[in-house]
């Protein structure tokens, strides 16, 4: 448990949002292969979809999350560029 802590403590925001959505999408794909009766359960099935499915999540999830935190701290850089400005 402590060793979870730390990790957590140790990912940045975009990585904790990015691994959260892929954790839901392979949820998500397990569940539905196993409510799907035309899907056979198997191996490969199962792999493949979580792949797909959590690499899809994650990474889409991770550049949005990303995107936004680097769009707030240029605005922040922005603002504090032109407080200086003024105070010239």
């Amino acid at each position: 448990m402590n060793n979870l802590k730390q990790l957590g403590q140790r990912l940045d925001g975009p990585t904790k949002v990015g691994l959260t959505f892929a954790i839901i999408g392979i949820l998500l794909t397990i569940i539905g292969i196993f409510r799907d009766p035309t899907t056979p359960v198997t191996l490969w099935s199962l792999t493949a979809g979580t792949v797909i499915a959590g690499g899809t999540w994650g990474i889409v999830s991770w550049a949005i999350a990303f995107a936004t935190v680097e769009v707030e701290k240029d605005v922040r850089e922005a603002e504090l560029a032109k407080e200086t400005h003024d105070q010239s």
